[in-house]
């Protein structure tokens, strides 16, 4: 089959519940989309407001730490991510096959020796085992257990990297805040959806890449790959899981690419047309991320350093026909545009509104 990027975009949009607007609540949108980056909260909320047939400021909150229906933690690419809660230990399964922090190079460049990150690694899941502890406090619980107080300063510095090979591992994730600090916990204890043990990753891996295609399909393992691991995953554990997932795929040819999708897919992909709609995405939104940053279809070339910018920045992006066609940001409560092309202006007015209408509802 061939298809166009115009057409393959526009089922991108209606699969993550962009065209429609029709996601039944915050867990199912995050399934769709494998997972809601949350690195600036008010993105995630925004993520999933948008694509929401009945926005609900409070509905995010209440599935973390209410309902335990949604996990927040470090999962893809070392970031923080909401994700379903009956997901979480298929993304750590699979994301443990690439064990970082076990390199010398990783360790020296986070002032750690082998013993002290196994020491970390060991004493994590003993403090959190029956505890919400806000850094600070699994830090010094942690220092107590190991008896050494070198890790104090490795644990207190930097970004919690020291932290996420636990969060890989399925020993930590966030807990309720407490008086405005974030909490850590276990997720065998936090959630109820937690199974006895982690499945195999061939099985988890699995499941990964065929939610991923359902909705960032059609793709390659390499695409999966970048969206998962960064580009870095162990080649042999990568193409298993896509050897296990071949009978449920069909090959396509995406202007000249050979593109993987599923085959359940197939029809709806030929009856897709391309989109005409403008829609305002927020930042870091899983439309932008899941996608390589070289995609031209997608973002042209002239302006990915307004899109993806310095230190991991990715902008708020105007879309129309399925691609960047501007930036935005919201200035003292109104909208300010940087548009690339031009823009339809009636269909940006009812996006420009619908936006509006969602900010001024975020918490």
């Amino acid at each position: 089959m061939n298809l166009t990027w115009p057409h393959v975009l526009s089922w991108r949009l209606r699969r993550q519940f962009v065209t429609a607007a029709d996601g039944p609540s915050a867990v199912e949108i995050a399934r769709r989309l494998c997972g809601v980056q949350t690195q600036v909260a008010s993105s995630a909320r925004h993520a999933v407001a948008v694509r929401s047939a009945v926005p609900d400021p409070g509905e995010i909150d209440r599935a973390l730490w209410q309902e335990r229906t949604l996990a927040k933690t470090w999962v893809m690419r070392g970031t923080l991510h909401l994700v379903p809660a009956d997901e979480l230990a298929d993304h750590c399964a699979a994301l443990s096959t690439l064990r970082f922090w076990e390199k010398g190079s990783w360790q020296r460049g986070h002032g750690v020796t082998t013993a002290e990150i196994e020491a970390i690694i060991d004493a994590v899941p003993k403090a959190l085992e029956s505890a919400f502890l806000t850094r600070e406090e699994l830090v010094e619980a942690v220092v107590d257990l190991t008896g050494d107080a070198h890790l104090r300063e490795a644990l207190t510095s930097g970004w919690g990297a020291l932290l996420k090979p636990l969060a890989r591992l399925g020993e930590l994730c966030y807990a309720p805040p407490r008086e405005g600090k974030v909490t850590f916990t276990s997720p065998r204890a936090w959630l109820p959806s937690w199974p006895a043990e982690l499945p195999p990753h061939q099985e988890a891996g699995v499941r990964l890449a065929r939610s991923f295609l359902a909705a960032h399909g059609p793709a390659s393992p390499e695409m999966f790959d970048s969206w998962l691991f960064g580009g870095v995953a162990r080649k042999a554990v990568l193409k298993g899981w896509f050897r296990d997932l071949a009978p449920e795929l069909t090959e396509v040819d995406v202007e000249g690419a050979r593109l993987f999708a599923l085959t359940e897919h197939i029809d709806a992909l030929a009856a897709t047309e391309p989109s005409r709609e403008v829609h305002l995405l927020p930042g870091f939104d899983q439309y932008i991320l899941a996608a390589p940053r070289n995609l031209e279809p997608l973002i042209p070339a002239a302006v990915k350093a307004k899109v993806s910018r310095a230190a991991g920045w990715i902008s708020p992006v105007v879309i129309h026909q399925g691609r960047v066609a501007g930036v935005w940001e919201s200035k003292d409560g109104q909208i300010a545009l940087d548009l690339f092309e031009d823009v339809p202006e009636q269909p940006l007015t009812q996006a420009l509104e619908r936006t509006r209408q969602l900010l001024t509802r975020e918490p």
